[in-house]
């Protein structure tokens, strides 16, 4: 009877939404997307993403006929093709979930691995979609005259391809280009409340300066990231959550599955910096 009991009274939808909203604050490089095409997703799935098409301007002249564009249709599609699992055992799932802090604990480790696994799929997607005339050559952190040179090329870069001056961009960076430009530019720097929540430790030229340790890395290079926050889309869910019962054992299993999927839909708005 017991195990009918707790099996039946374990919350399967508040916890998976305990750990959507955790995952999802838990991002970095993901995070800075386009998630819009957020929505009740499955593996092997697409998302329609529709494209935005900039019309032909005309010089009007009184008393002409206008010339009326139809526009092509530039949607595109994003696949749900990642899926990450994670599984651990519990005694008695009735005494955790009358102890909300106990499981809160698991899946917060969960989350915390979902996420790092996550952030380095979208790190590599996006490292591997830019364009080739969108990538630095291989640089040598201690040889740039200023941390900040390479930064100041990626974003010569964009606003040729005609990314607003006034666009927020993030620049998700290695620790080690962090640190250098912490160490000559501490000014750059700051506490401020709005960067924190954006998941950045300071701000220039209006890109969000972000560290991380899961940028995509070639064996010599890694792969950071300066992009407009739709240069790459991404949609995620967790998809299932449910308790088995242990075969040989007197425990229960708590498996978990995140589906998710990441494409670079703009690529004119993306650079990457190869670093070592």
């Amino acid at each position: 009877m017991k195990l009918q009991r707790f099996a039946g009274n374990f919350k399967p939808t508040y916890w998976s939404k305990y750990i959507q909203t955790e995952l999802e604050k838990a991002l970095v490089i993901a995070k800075w997307s386009d998630y819009k095409f957020e929505s009740e997703i499955k593996q092997g799935e697409r998302v329609k993403i529709p494209g935005a098409v900039r019309p032909t301007i005309n010089t009007y002249v009184p008393g002409t006929d206008i010339a009326i564009e139809t526009l092509a249709d530039n949607a595109q599609y994003l696949t749900i093709d990642y899926a990450d699992y994670f599984a651990f055992e519990v005694d008695d799932i009735e005494k955790a979930q009358s102890k909300p802090e106990y499981l809160e604990a698991q899946f917060s480790e969960a989350k915390k691995a979902l996420a790092e696994k996550e952030d380095a799929t979208v790190g590599q997607v996006a490292a591997l979609g830019a364009l080739n005339g969108m990538k630095s050559a291989s640089i040598a952190l201690a040889s740039e005259t200023s941390p900040l040179d390479s930064i100041d090329a990626g974003l010569v870069k964009l606003y040729k391809n005609n990314v607003p001056t006034t666009e927020e961009l993030a620049a998700d960076l290695t620790p080690e280009h962090i640190t250098a430009i912490r160490s000559k530019l501490a000014n750059l720097f700051t506490e401020n409340v709005e960067y924190i929540k954006k998941g950045a430790i300071g701000k220039y030229n209006n890109t969000l300066l972000r560290m991380t340790n899961n940028l995509y890395n070639d064996g010599t290079d890694s792969y950071e990231l300066l992009r407009t926050k739709k240069a790459v889309a991404v949609a995620n869910q967790i998809d299932k959550l449910e308790t088995t019962r242990k075969e040989k054992g007197f425990a229960s299993i708590i498996k978990g599955l995140n589906v998710y999927g990441a494409k670079v839909v703009r690529p004119k708005e993306l650079y990457v910096i190869r670093v070592h």
